[in-house]
């Protein structure tokens, strides 16, 4: 495995791809696929939402994830683990040094990126961080990077401040995602584009040349954390146009709507060989995902 900026992993991925159906209006009512069984799927991934915890340095919720997520490697195709960013709050040294024994303890490569309160520290700071997770494992270079497969590419784009972009990252974006033409493409952000949740609106990427970006014809789906939404009680997963946003909830808190209530959960991408990416959430402690979080979309088709 070689991993740089440009990160090209050896999965081997035959896949017929189905066609997203455009549209002018947010749409929230999805219909479920059918669970994706192992033999279908060529792709699958956990993604692991924002954990910096507050005020004391522990990560129990973080624990457990992990703990679970190791658990469905054992029973299931599982190929990595996607951090969205705000694992150590404020970026100190104390956050970043209690978090590394937990996520050492993944036993697939954890692909990672910054979010707004890394960025109360340094870039290098994190990078050290970020490889220390995954000795043995993977090495990154960069705090953004992509994962590209034979059908579908993950692009890893950390913020450059808090949780925006300067016209450097927007155009580093809007590279990747040209270079990766027609292959569809997931871009993991820290916090997705501002009004995309109504839950909170002014909160999110603000730079206009994110339009631009969100507006290429082979990004599929937008995936993001930071605004600590309960599942429960928020509307997480929904299309807007063509592209598909999925929040991630966070591991040790939760903010929106209220902070009277904390279930830690996490969700798991399956990319079947008909171009179906089925996203299931757990609860963690339970096996089973729950049937009211799930979603379903359709990878863009390649000529």
């Amino acid at each position: 495995m070689k991993l740089f900026n440009t990160v090209s992993l050896a999965l081997l991925l035959s896949a017929l791809l189905v066609a997203c159906s455009p549209a002018d209006t947010t749409k929230t009512s999805q219909t479920p696929a059918a669970a994706s069984t192992t033999e279908n799927v060529v792709l699958r991934f956990a993604v692991l939402g924002d954990a910096e915890p507050k005020p004391e340095p522990q990560f129990p919720h973080l624990a457990a994830a992990v703990a679970d997520v190791n658990w469905l490697a054992t029973q299931t195709k599982l190929d990595f683990v996607v951090g969205v960013g705000d694992i150590a709050h404020k970026g100190t040294l104390v956050q970043y040094d209690n978090a590394t024994p937990v996520l050492q303890q993944l036993t697939l490569p954890f692909y990672p990126i910054m979010g707004n309160e890394e960025h109360g520290s340094t870039v290098e700071r994190f990078m050290q961080y970020a490889n220390s997770w995954n000795a043995g494992k993977i090495t990154l270079d960069a705090p953004s990077y992509v994962l590209e497969f034979d059908t579908v590419a993950l692009v890893f784009a950390s913020p450059d401040h808090g949780r925006d972009f300067n016209d450097s990252g927007i155009a580093w974006m809007l590279n990747q995602l040209k270079q990766l033409q027609p292959k569809p493409v997931l871009l993991i952000v820290h916090g997705a584009q501002t009004g995309v949740y109504p839950e909170n609106p002014d909160k999110g990427i603000e730079h206009p040349g994110f339009a631009g970006v969100i507006a290429q014809p082979n990004l599929a789906a937008v995936i993001s954390g930071d605004l600590h939404m309960d599942m429960n009680r928020t509307l997480h997963s929904k299309q807007i146009g063509q592209v598909h946003y999925l929040h991630i909830p966070a591991l040790e808190r939760t903010k929106i709507p209220d902070e009277s209530q904390h279930t830690a959960m996490f969700r798991v991408f399956s990319l079947s060989n008909n171009g179906v990416v089925q996203v299931d959430t757990y609860q963690t402690g339970n096996a089973i995902p729950l049937a009211q979080h799930s979603y379903s979309f359709n990878l863009p088709r390649q000529p």
